[in-house]
């Protein structure tokens, strides 16, 4: 074998911080309190204070892989924590500060962390759990820029700390398979899991998720991530915007649909990303006031986590002019895997098989391999209609859950399973047809959940649906829609199921319907469906 003469140059976050630092000082950082003050910073400062981050750690006793968790909304010390944790050898451990108390602590003990650096808000929520974990040594508290005095106590104050420390510091060469970063599943099913990112990963994920046909970040840009930094690593756009130097604004703890648009607004942000919830909400107030924002600076409003309903992608694009980029992926590749760009050759296709097109989850990112298998693990064709558990693998896909758990998940042929259900056409288009937990089996036959909510959204009187399992003494389980109606607005049983039954078999109906103030969510903001399954699975028996 004739080896290759190039350098064996390690793919680490490092070279993003010093990028950042060198090429683009003056590039801006924009955090929004909690207060809703702004405060506004340069990657040139960003740098030095990861640095004194790096400092004030080692100082603290913190080593090469040792963890470092947050519990902490999008600002910029986080971003720091992002960047300062992993280039010092360290590994950065994001707390989902939506999840139980309990599971919180049960995360911050499996993944043994160090040191805690928490928001001054959520205290209350870190002193629920503090004391569960055995490991925890310091706590660092972050107070809001430009309103609280340093904190007291056992606790360390943030900006104490790096007031202290040289804003320089010796950053080692390091292994680009070391980790870099934990993030933990929303433990819907079981106990959370630990996925380990590595330097090359997280370096590989961001160069390939910045391509002009993937989520296209560039320097011009100014980046919102309004996904959680706790969530799958903000889906890798902080990573993203600082190795392309761009603008980045983080919302802080304002995540309702005004305090964005104002945010987006006045920042004049080009790309934005969150969950489909977000985004219903924010559609709903566009079309209640659609002069109050401008937003003609937004060229990509990217929506993941789970599938968004194409009337949602349709109504921006007609009555907002806004572009919906529908993407797909998990906790366990880091996150991206597809994404749903209409290929050159299909824009020849009339307006309504674009949609269906933008709506599906796309087809796989560059080094991201995809397949679907039956229940039997038999690889299914791409035509489009046979239903399987969607497999994935690829240089930023797990190969294992930190600690050992759920092997399961794994393949013997190195593949991770999903849990997604899906079509896959012979464009390779992914097509989600429902969570393996979430599939409705009436009678033998599968009845998939997500196309009847996107058909029952498409409803001008629904604002969100969630359809779901329910015991049936005959057909063992029938679809029930969880409904919530926009304001103001009404619609009957007989009227929604009148709406959409043009549309499917009459035995994928829904065979009932509940009204409600809100569907109740996951940590990450997607309909929780067992707990609709836990409240009203037995509406069918009772009547």
């Amino acid at each position: 074998m004739l080896l290759g003469r190039m350098m064996n140059f390690p793919l680490t976050v490092t070279h993003f911080l010093r990028r950042a630092k060198d090429y683009f000082p003056g590039s801006e950082i924009v955090s929004r309190a909690t207060d809703k003050s702004l405060h506004r910073s340069t990657y040139s400062a960003f740098y030095g204070r990861a640095c004194r981050l790096a400092n004030a750690l080692k100082k603290l006793g913190v080593k090469q892989g040792d963890r470092v968790a947050t519990l902490c909304w999008n600002h910029q010390p986080h971003l720091e924590a992002y960047f300062g944790v992993p280039a010092m050898g360290a590994v950065v451990h994001t707390l989902n500060l939506r999840l139980h108390p309990s599971e919180i602590g049960y995360i911050a003990n499996h993944a043994e962390d160090k040191v805690v650096i928490v928001d001054r808000s959520l205290l209350p929520l870190f002193e629920k759990f503090a004391e569960t974990v055995r490991s925890i040594e310091k706590v660092i508290v972050v107070g809001d820029p430009h309103s609280q005095a340093p904190v007291s106590g056992a606790y360390l104050d943030y900006e104490t700390l790096l007031a202290a420390e040289p804003d320089t510091f010796d950053f080692p060469n390091l292994d680009e398979n070391a980790a870099a970063m934990i993030c933990y599943t929303s433990g819907t099913t079981g106990n959370p899991k630990g996925v380990v990112y590595s330097h090359r990963s997280t370096v590989l994920h961001a160069l390939v998720a910045s391509l002009p046909d993937e989520l296209g970040v560039r320097q011009a840009d100014t980046v919102l991530p309004v996904v959680p930094m706790f969530h799958a690593a903000a889906w890798g756009l902080p990573y993203m915007a600082v190795g392309a130097g761009a603008k980045i604004v983080f919302p802080g703890p304002h995540l309702d649909p005004a305090s964005l648009l104002d945010l987006m607004a006045a920042e004049k942000a080009t790309i934005a990303g969150g969950v489909p919830t977000i985004w219903i909400g924010i559609l709903a107030l566009l079309d209640k006031d659609p002069k109050k924002w401008d937003l003609s600076s937004i060229r990509a409003m990217v929506i993941g986590g789970s599938a968004a309903p194409a009337t949602m992608i349709e109504g921006f694009q007609t009555r907002h002019g806004l572009e919906v980029l529908h993407a797909w992926g998990m906790t366990e590749t880091n996150p991206l895997g597809t994404v749903a760009r209409v290929k050159h050759h299909l824009t020849k296709l009339s307006a309504e098989d674009q949609l269906r097109v933008r709506a599906t989850q796309g087809y796989a990112a560059p080094f991201v391999e995809v397949r679907h298998t039956d229940d039997s693990g038999n690889v299914l064709p791409w035509n489009g209609e046979s239903m399987g558990e969607l497999e994935v693998r690829g240089p930023w896909v797990a190969a294992s859950y930190f600690g050992g758990e759920g092997s399961d998940k794994f393949t013997a042929d190195g593949w991770f399973k999903t849990g997604d259900v899906v079509t896959i056409d012979k464009e390779g288009y992914v097509k989600i047809t429902d969570r393996a937990k979430d599939v409705i089996k009436s009678g033998g036959e599968w009845i998939s959940s997500v196309a009847l909510e996107n058909a029952l959204m498409s409803h001008p009187a629904v604002l969100e649906a969630a359809v779901f399992a329910a015991k049936h003494a005959k057909w063992d389980e029938r679809p029930v829609a969880a409904i919530v109606l926009k304001e103001g607005q009404t619609a009957t049983k007989e009227d929604l199921t009148t709406h959409i039954e043009s549309r499917f078999a009459k035995f994928w109906l829904p065979e009932d319907y509940v009204f409600l103030n809100q569907i109740p969510r996951t940590s990450t903001g997607k309909f929780l469906k067992s707990k609709l399954r836990d409240e009203h699975g037995e509406i069918l028996l009772k009547k």
